[in-house]
C-alpha cells in the first residue's frame, strides 16, 4: 500500500493554498509521517520561494523529461519538496500529463504526498484532483471565495476524488463556520486565523510554535491522520476545534 495522497485545492488565486499545503506537510512531517510536497501549480509555482529553497531541478524539468524525480527531490528543512519553476519556458514544456508518474512514485517512498495544485478548473487543477485519495478544499469566508470552493468541489466529484472537507482561512471569532458548511455538500474541516508569521520562509507549524494558525494545523493533521492511514472513512472527521480563534 502506497502513501496517502492529498491534494490541496481551491478556486481561486490567493486564499492559502499553498500556505496550507506547506503547513499541513509540516504537521504531519511533525508528527513523524514521512511527507513530500509537490508544488504543481505549474503557472505559478511558490512552494520553494516561501520556504526560501533554492533547487538545481523542479518538478517543470521532471514533467519535460529533463531530469529525474529524485534530482528534483529537495530539502527544506527537514521537509522534502519538488519544487516548481517560474519562468514561462519552463510552464511551456512541462506536460501535466506525467504527474501521476511522479505522484505514484512518492507515494511509494512516502507516508503522506501533498499537491499543491493551480487555482481554477482547467488541467492543471484537474489531474492532481484525479489522482488524490483526498482532496482538502481551502476557501475564504467571502462569498466569491465559497462559490468558487464549491464548484471546485463538484469538479472533484466529477474526476470522482473524495472530498475531505473545507478549510476556511482568514477565519476570525465572528465566522460563521456552521453556517458555511450547510452552503456545501461536504463537510467543513474547520477554521485558520491569520498570523503574520506566515510571511516567514518556515512553516507556522515549525516557526510560530504554538501561534493559534500553527495549533490550528496540528489540530488538523491530527484529525486527518486517521482518515489517511485507515482508522477513519472520509466524512467522518470531526470539526477541528475553533477555541483558537478567539
Amino acid at each position: 500500500m502506497g502513501g496517502y495522497v492529498c491534494t490541496v485545492a481551491g478556486g481561486n488565486g490567493g486564499v492559502g493554498k499553498t500556505t496550507t499545503a506547506i503547513n499541513l506537510g509540516a504537521a504531519f512531517a511533525e508528527r513523524g509521517r514521512e511527507t513530500v510536497i509537490i508544488d504543481a501549480d505549474l503557472a505559478m509555482p511558490n512552494v520553494a520561494e516561501l520556504l526560501g529553497v533554492d533547487s538545481d531541478a523542479s518538478l517543470h524539468d521532471v514533467l519535460s523529461g529533463s531530469t529525474t524525480i529524485s534530482e528534483a527531490l529537495t530539502d527544506a528543512g527537514g521537509l522534502a519538496i519538488i519544487p516548481g519553476e517560474s519562468s514561462l519556458d519552463a510552464y511551456a514544456e512541462a506536460d501535466p500529463n506525467k504527474l501521476p508518474t511522479v505522484v505514484n512514485t512518492l507515494s511509494r517512498t512516502h507516508d503522506v504526498v501533498v499537491i499543491d495544485t493551480a487555482a481554477g478548473l482547467g488541467a492543471e487543477t484537474t489531474v492532481p484532483l484525479e489522482h488524490a485519495d483526498g482532496v482538502a478544499l481551502v476557501t475564504t469566508p467571502d462569498h466569491v471565495s465559497l462559490t468558487d470552493t464549491g464548484k471546485t468541489g463538484t469538479l472533484a466529484e466529477m474526476v470522482d476524488s473524495p472530498i475531505l472537507g473545507a478549510l476556511v482561512v482568514r477565519a476570525t471569532p465572528e465566522t460563521p463556520l456552521s453556517g458555511i458548511d450547510e452552503e456545501f455538500d461536504f463537510p467543513v474541516l474547520g477554521g485558520i486565523p491569520d498570523d503574520v508569521g506566515a510571511a516567514g520562509t518556515e512553516p507556522l507549524v515549525t516557526e510560530s510554535g504554538e501561534s493559534p494558525a500553527a495549533t490550528a494545523y496540528r489540530e488538523l493533521a491530527g484529525e486527518l491522520e486517521p482518515v489517511f492511514f485507515g482508522a477513519k472513512t472520509v466524512g467522518e472527521t470531526t470539526l477541528v476545534p475553533s477555541e483558537w480563534t478567539g
